[in-house]
């Protein structure tokens, strides 16, 4: 598990520090960590625990946003998923973390870029818990609608580039709906046989699989995120 984490003096860090949140929670920690787990970047992480004594406080003094996943690499601060998977993709080009076709690659960006604004039907109704499943729970109109919406896009982009990921090698793509992913494993959501074999393609991970295992044995508990 990553140690929790004061930000008191930038200059103590090593040049390379990935601040998030809790594993068990923290869905957009997941896609900052996920990207730069791997594109091969050697980092340091940092655990600022959510909704802690002072949290809000910790956040606002801590991150430019006071929100997490924040990248701090050789002086520069990136905050917000997409950002620093974009920063880490051109820092590691050989990681090729978008597709090379122009087309695909704009394919792969409208549907992260998608995730990054929308779908708020399913966020508020399913929280991201690695450590639960959560057997018949009925989802609002909005939360089916987007499921729907999200089949939909992983169905067409399986079809249309052979899969096992959505455009055949893993991509920036993949990791923005990772956490979508591992929402749909929490609370049991139907999926046919190309879905699943996608979802079990993002869960057998090694990145994944590790994430999972530190959310495991992590002490925190939100009790608003436990249903």
């Amino acid at each position: 598990m990553g140690e929790a984490y004061i930000w008191e003096d930038q200059d103590k860090m090593t040049d390379t520090t990935l601040i998030i949140g809790n594993k068990n929670y923290s869905s957009w920690s997941l896609r900052g960590w996920l990207a730069v787990k791997t594109s091969g970047l050697t980092f340091e992480e940092k655990i600022v625990p959510l909704f802690e004594d002072n949290h809000a406080e910790t956040m606002a003094r801590e991150t430019p946003a006071s929100k997490v996943p924040v990248l701090i690499h050789n002086g520069n601060t990136i905050w917000e998923s997409l950002a620093i998977a974009e920063y880490v993709a051109e820092l590691k080009p050989e990681a090729k973390m978008w597709p090379d076709d122009a087309g695909s690659r704009a394919e792969a960006r409208s549907i992260a870029c998608e995730m990054l604004s929308g779908f708020t039907g399913l966020r508020s109704q399913y929280h991201m818990n690695c450590r639960k499943i959560i057997s018949n729970t009925e989802p609002t109109d909005a939360c089916k609608a987007d499921i729907a919406r999200i089949q939909k896009i992983w169905q067409d982009c399986l079809t249309k580039h052979g899969g096992p990921f959505l455009f055949g090698e893993f991509s920036i793509a993949d990791i923005m709906y990772a956490p979508v992913v591992s929402r749909f494993k929490t609370y049991q959501v139907q999926a046919d046989e190309t879905i699943q074999a996608y979802m079990d393609a993002i869960l057998g991970l090694s990145a994944m699989q590790e994430w999972y295992a530190a959310a495991e044995v992590e002490t925190w508990v939100i009790e608003e995120e436990e249903y």
